[in-house]
């Protein structure tokens, strides 16, 4: 789906978008009764720098001065982190790690966090947004991946055919959304056949946990067998020796 596609189908009471630099834009989309949500993200499958960054994370604190508690819907579409040596000299893990606080300080104060990824989104780019908001929702399109097979095998030095045999019978070896939705990283999977203002409608009537459960998540889909028991040990542990 392009991005048009997705905001006439989300938004059929209207929208207003601004289009910035960095293939980044921001704005609103109108719910009707139930209000406005604010709209922040990327399009055009480009890579996200520094700049990008830094200005996302610049829409989600304009959100938050407002004051209030509108939602935020992060849109993506946007390949990996832009790996130049500009961007990594500038620390580009840095304003990945900014990024991601205020979408956290977002929640905190109270306004419900939604990633809706409808295209490619890969590494750090992937990291500091769409794992950064509450709920990750596939839409058609979707290509979300932390790795792919090709890079795990560099790092990991295992054979691509074994770590390609892994991922059949284990999902977090495994890049596309079928995987990542077992993990518990995909919260959702929407549609083309029902209007997306309909899910997202039915996604943010839902209460939003207070933490993190997607290690619980993807021990409930099967996905993540032992996250959520060493988890629990961790902060079980932890609370002893205090």
């Amino acid at each position: 789906m392009t991005l048009d596609e997705v905001l006439t189908s989300l938004f059929p009471n209207g929208h207003t978008v601004e289009r910035g630099p960095f293939n980044t834009f921001r704005g609103i989309g109108r719910r009707g009764a139930d209000g406005d949500i604010a709209l922040i993200g990327m399009t055009d499958g480009v890579p996200v720098g520094v700049d990008g960054a830094l200005l996302l994370a610049g829409h989600v604190l304009s959100v938050i001065e407002k004051g209030g508690a509108t939602p935020i819907l992060v849109l993506i579409d946007a390949s990996i982190q832009n790996m130049t040596r500009r961007d990594e000299l500038l620390g580009l893990n840095e304003y990945f790690a900014h990024l991601y606080k205020v979408l956290a300080l977002a929640a905190l104060r109270g306004h419900r966090t939604v990633a809706l990824l409808y295209g490619p989104a890969a590494a750090g780019v992937f990291i500091a947004t769409a794992l950064s908001t509450q709920a990750l929702v596939a839409a058609p399109g979707a290509e979300p991946s932390v790795m792919d097979l090709p890079s795990m095998a560099r790092v990991t030095k295992l054979p691509l055919a074994q770590l390609t045999a892994m991922a059949k019978t284990t999902p977090i070896f495994a890049p596309g959304v079928e995987p990542l939705f077992l993990t518990g990283a995909v919260t959702a999977k929407w549609d083309a056949e029902t209007p997306l203002a309909a899910q997202l409608a039915g996604l943010l009537e839902q209460d939003a946990v207070a933490h993190d459960r997607r290690d619980e998540i993807g021990l409930e889909r099967g996905g993540r067998l032992k996250s959520a028991e060493i988890a629990r040990r961790v902060m079980t542990e932890a609370s002893q020796s205090v």
